[in-house]
């Protein structure tokens, strides 16, 4: 059961800039990549193996001719995304349906999602909820435009963690930079996008009928119990524990030593370098490299300094 590593795809976006190659050193597409799907089976965007025996197939294709790497998974179609963010202008604002709505009205599942925020400019900020008591009230402050009472905005530095459920209204800021993990869907109700125009001078889609449908009000912030513990010279901290992924940050210092079982595991590298020990051989891992430990891999072992990202549903 050897790891999967992932060839990642990118996405331009009219708010992208060029933090994916400064910060990662991936070759983006333009200076406007907004996107990086590290770990994806969706058909926008699905990864490919860069290694081993499964080189150059497609996860959404392992998913369903291999099961055994995922443990037998009852979910028919890969169920989580791993995608960095570059934040270089602001997000829409936006809200995300839940799994009943998506599949009814666009065929996939909602989307619950979580941000790590990995770096972000010194006064940057998120839009997290909304200051609606009433559904007739959110409806009134959207139709008027006043999204400075209807917006609940929140600052943030490099290291906060937020989990963001389906029916969240919320937006990334300006000058962000985030590892997110989410369900595995695309589908989102836009808002209202600051009157922007893209480079045909044409405003993008809203979706204000679907957006009130979905949206939690009055909104209910998220509070993940987060779960620490030391492991011989690192650290692992539980961020969320949620029905749809558990997501994990291990500091590793000098070394770590973990067993996957019957799950499968998403693991990002977010900073340092170092090696991934398993069943005898010696992979070099560093920042920016994303990989599945399949399920039934045993013991493994990380040596080096690194912060990183891990998640399994």
């Amino acid at each position: 059961m050897e790891p999967l590593f992932l060839q990642p795809q990118f996405k331009e976006r009219i708010w992208g800039g060029n933090a994916l190659e400064t910060a990662f050193g991936y070759g983006i597409p333009s200076q406007y990549t907004g996107e990086c799907w590290a770990i994806s089976a969706h058909p926008n965007g699905p990864s490919t193996i860069m290694n081993g025996y499964f080189k150059d197939t497609s996860l959404a294709t392992l998913w369903h001719e291999q099961p055994e790497l995922f443990g037998y998974s009852n979910y028919p179609e890969f169920p989580l995304l791993t995608k960095i963010i570059d934040a270089n202008q602001d997000l829409s604002v936006q809200v995300h349906p839940d799994d009943e709505y998506g599949l009814k009205n666009n065929g996939e599942l909602g989307k619950t999602e979580c941000w790590y925020i990995l770096d972000c400019e010194e006064d940057a900020e998120l839009i997290l909820g909304h200051n609606a008591s009433s559904k007739d009230e959110f409806i009134n402050l959207i139709r008027e435009g006043n999204w400075n009472n209807l917006l609940r905005k929140v600052p943030i530095k490099p290291g906060d963690f937020f989990h963001v459920p389906s029916g969240t209204l919320h937006a990334i800021g300006k000058g962000t930079l985030v590892l997110e993990t989410q369900q595995s869907s695309d589908t989102t109700y836009r808002v209202y996008d600051f009157d922007r125009v893209d480079d045909q001078g044409m405003k993008r889609e809203l979706h204000l009928h679907q957006a009130i449908d979905v949206t939690t009000i009055p909104h209910q912030d998220a509070f993940p119990k987060r779960w620490i513990s030391q492991q011989g010279p690192s650290l692992v901290t539980r961020l969320v524990d949620s029905p749809y992924f558990s997501v994990y940050k291990w500091d590793v210092s000098e070394s770590y030593e973990g067993h996957i079982l019957d799950h499968y595991m998403l693991v990002s590298i977010i900073s340092g370098e170092g090696s991934l020990l398993h069943e005898g051989k010696e992979y070099p891992v560093q920042k920016g490299n994303h990989f599945i430990l399949p399920s039934g891999s045993g013991h493994f072992q990380l040596k080096g300094q690194m912060e990183i990202i891990a998640s399994h549903e």
